[in-house]
């Protein structure tokens, strides 16, 4: 296939690039320019995919037989690919967020469940329901938290700045929340996987790693890719509620159960994660957070000290 994947630079696009070169596609990459492509050879168009005009002119006179959409936001942002290339592909791939769903006291989520209206991810729905009115053959995939080397959202990476330097590690609440990580390599074969699969046309899977985990189960998950000792690991509750961050991220992780289940991509993708949360986090470890040299760079612990301060950890 000629394959066009939005991005194909930075996380998610270098580990889909990759694979689907090694499978023998055409691809073809869209995006600012910043950065080289994860592959030798393969061809970027440059331009802003916001600026929908410029879009056009780009891709107008382009043919593809399916398009990997990795970083559209909201419906703006992918409606002119939808039309420039209306009946003239075989698949749309849209990576859209299990941060659609709506909060429930009835776990774990499942691909139908009711998403809420005011989530930051709104424009994720928003653009499936769009997919659908158009009646493209498309195939929306719902990550949950995404882990792996060149992760450029502070997740695991937040845990190994504590870790290695014998910090406490302050939790919110009892430390006791399910959730859920994928490493970025499975999710790059689940969205691979769906290219030829009539039974995926049409629907919206999860995509993450097979069981759910609490944040102090993440903690001590972390403290053993690094290399440490998980009973060692010293982590200090606090109520968020006593404090006024701002803006300020205190934690990295939404503070709720937040978990999927992923049967119906095993089922219908023929699809297994590979990595299990601690072989992934020591993936992650040293391919991406000792090779760049994190462990010993400058960070700011100041809301650490501020809440353990206040709750004498």
């Amino acid at each position: 296939m000629r394959i066009l994947v939005m991005g194909g630079t930075r996380f998610i696009g270098v580990y889909l690039t990759r694979l689907l070169v090694e499978q023998g596609h055409e691809v073809v990459l869209f995006n600012r320019g910043n950065k080289p492509a994860p592959v030798a050879g393969v061809q970027q168009i440059q331009g802003d995919r916001r600026d929908a005009a410029g879009l056009k002119e780009k891709l107008s006179g382009e043919s593809f037989d399916a398009i990997f959409d990795n970083n559209g936001r909201e419906l703006s942002d992918t409606q002119p690919l939808i039309e420039i290339f209306s009946g003239k592909l075989q698949h749309f791939v849209y990576v859209s967020s299990a941060g659609v769903y709506l909060k429930s006291d009835q776990m774990p989520h499942i691909e139908g469940d009711a998403v809420d209206p005011n989530s930051r991810h709104k424009g994720k729905f928003e653009t499936e329901t769009y997919l659908v009115d158009q009646g493209v053959p498309f195939t929306s995939i719902r990550p949950v938290y995404i882990y792996g080397p060149q992760n450029y959202n502070d997740l695991e990476a937040w845990f190994f700045d504590r870790i290695v330097r014998d910090r406490p590690v302050p939790v919110p609440g009892n430390g006791l929340p399910l959730t859920q990580l994928g490493h970025v390599q499975d999710l790059a074969a689940a969205m691979a996987a769906v290219l030829g699969n009539d039974k995926a046309i049409g629907q919206i899977y999860n995509i993450s790693g097979t069981k759910a985990v609490t944040f102090d189960g993440l903690a001590r998950a972390c403290a053993e890719a690094a290399g440490k000792s998980p009973s060692d690991l010293k982590i200090v509750h606090y109520d968020p509620k006593q404090f006024d961050f701002g803006k300020r991220k205190a934690f990295p992780m939404r503070v709720q159960h937040f978990f999927t289940a992923i049967d119906k991509a095993k089922a219908e993708l023929n699809w297994q994660p590979q990595f299990d949360l601690v072989s992934g986090l020591k993936d992650s470890f040293e391919q991406d957070y000792l090779a760049t040299g994190r462990d010993r760079a400058e960070v700011d612990f100041s809301t650490d000290e501020e809440i353990l301060g206040a709750v004498g950890g």
